[in-house]
């Protein structure tokens, strides 16, 4: 079959792997290290804020944040993370993936930094912390859809999975320093200067990634098929940037400024269109429910933490404890959870989902986060009293299958199932379902459905709930499809509609392009 695809794309997809494919990884996934630290250090700023701002000299107990301005403090960060998922979703789209990854950088730079200045009685510091949070949040949520989009464009067809979830394990590995660092800090710092520094080195990795992107060429697809170019020449432009990173064989095609203009004519229709709903509708619903149910369960994780730390003596009740002693055993109960749980996991994804596919993984994912959340929820009483050395087994069991699971999946498949043109913002539009969810487990799972009974009670009717909240991220998954071995432009049907994939029937693997009616 002759491709419909331009010659520099298929040149793209069939290139080996080299050098500069890691230097687009370390690239993007310093970025997305940044936005894993940024969001996940937040655990540990918040137990010092309480301690430091909010201690009560009459009651005896460590001073801890009121709900209320907890939930205000995590959920500024979250809320900005959505607004920027979707507004940088759709400026990737307009102005450039490099370009709007160079902004996010910049936000994210001073707004760490600013977040660490506030001084002052404790409305003050509470409120100039929640404003640049929330600017820092918007910073953020644009390295969802733009770091996964330019790995996916840069990638060549083969190994395009790999990079991805290799990408995506930079989360784990910012999840790792937001214990690590101040956990080292705890020792050297005081804790009202503690809190600040581990909020400012958010800076850094920002500040390295900007000045690594400098010399990154855009996108080949976005500077060939949606950068405007008044001298017509988009091909010419793609292919000198192309050169001047990839070592690629092109093979010169006098139809190919004729191949962008059909491009773009086939993909001239709106994201609000009955096209769009057409050829991509149920992958985007699926692509955002299955994101927004794991995120449920992926933000609910603290219901265990509190009473598998203890168990486990990783952790010592607070009021035994001076606040850097308190900061020092939380972070190092998280690093080893992460290092332990979550790392494998991530790993595993790297090495297997070009093997297994997208499909089985995040199927296989969502039935065994439901089965060990459910082994949990039944059995919770016992696991926590009497074996916690087989509650730390179902409990980091969870974790791997979430990141051997649909929390890696989810963020590769956004990057891969859709058009060029709107890419970044269906990507978008997917993360910031996936933080609709993560509200609602950072609030209604742990604050609201939580109420009544014993909290014995609340973590086990919660597990419970969650458990099913798996097993319908299970049934969304099946609105997705199977995207290994394929090019973009075939998964996309950019390349004229020759390559159709029916929307509900994922390729098992072992199919490939051959397998795709005509």
């Amino acid at each position: 079959m002759v491709s419909n695809n331009l010659a520099l794309l298929n040149a793209m997809d069939g290139a080996p792997t080299q050098k500069y494919h890691f230097t687009v990884l370390a690239i993007t996934g310093l970025g997305f290290l940044t936005t894993a630290y940024n969001i996940f250090c937040l655990n540990t700023v918040s137990k010092l804020l309480g301690r430091i701002y909010f201690h009560d000299p009459p009651v005896k107990r460590p001073g801890t944040l009121p709900q209320y301005v907890n939930n205000l403090v995590s959920g500024v960060a979250l809320t900005g993370t959505f607004c920027g998922q979707l507004f940088f979703g759709w400026i990737g789209d307009r102005i450039g993936r490099k370009k709007a990854y160079a902004l996010t950088l910049v936000i994210i730079f001073f707004c760490a930094i600013l977040s660490g200045v506030p001084f002052g009685p404790p409305g003050v510091v509470i409120g100039v912390l929640c404003l640049f949070r929330l600017l820092l949040g918007f910073g953020l949520g644009g390295t969802y859809p733009l770091c996964a989009t330019v790995m996916s464009e840069y990638s060549n067809r083969k190994s395009r999975g790999t990079f991805l979830s290799a990408l995506f394990a930079m989360q784990g590995v910012g999840i790792i320093f937001s214990g690590l660092i101040p956990m080292v800090l705890s020792k050297i710092f005081h804790e009202n200067v503690l809190w600040r520094v581990v909020l400012m080195i958010g800076a850094l990795p920002a500040a390295l990634t900007l000045y690594c992107l400098r010399k990154m060429p855009e996108t080949a697809r976005y500077t060939a098929i949606i950068k405007p170019d008044p001298r017509n020449d988009e091909a010419r432009t793609a292919l000198s940037d192309m050169r001047r990173v990839l070592k690629i064989h092109v093979h010169e095609d006098p139809d190919e400024e004729q191949k962008i203009t059909k491009f773009k004519a086939v993909n001239s229709y709106p994201i609000l269109s009955n096209s769009f709903f057409e050829l991509h509708g149920i992958h985007l619903i699926g692509s955002m429910c299955s994101w927004m149910l794991l995120d449920v369960a992926f933000y609910s994780q603290n219901l265990t933490q509190r009473d598998l730390f203890p168990a486990l003596k990783l952790t010592k009740d607070p009021i035994k404890v001076n606040p850097l002693e308190e900061v020092y055993e939380q972070t190092r109960a998280i690093f080893v959870s992460s290092f332990f749980g979550a790392i494998p996991g991530y790993l595993f994804t790297v090495f297997l989902v070009d093997s297994f596919g997208r499909f089985i993984i995040q199927l296989v994912g969502f039935l065994m986060m439901s089965t060990c959340m459910l082994i949990m929820g039944v059995n919770y009483q016992y696991l926590k009293d009497e074996n916690p050395a087989l509650f730390a087994v179902v409990y980091g069991l969870t974790f791997f299958f979430a990141n051997f699971g649909p929390n890696s999946t989810t963020f590769i498949l956004a990057a891969e199932l859709f058009p060029t043109r709107m890419r970044c913002l269906c990507h978008g539009l997917s993360a910031a379902a996936g933080k609709l969810g993560a509200m609602v487990g950072t609030y209604v799972v742990q604050t609201y459905i939580l109420k009544q009974g014993s909290e014995s009670d609340r973590a086990k009717h919660s597990l419970m709930v969650l458990g099913f909240t798996n097993m319908l991220g299970l049934c969304c998954t099946f609105f997705v499809t199977e995207t290994k071995g394929l090019s973009l432009e075939e998964l996309s049907r950019e390349d004229g509609g020759e390559n159709e994939i029916e929307a509900t029937q994922p390729l098992m693997s072992g199919q490939g392009t051959d397998g795709i009616g005509s």
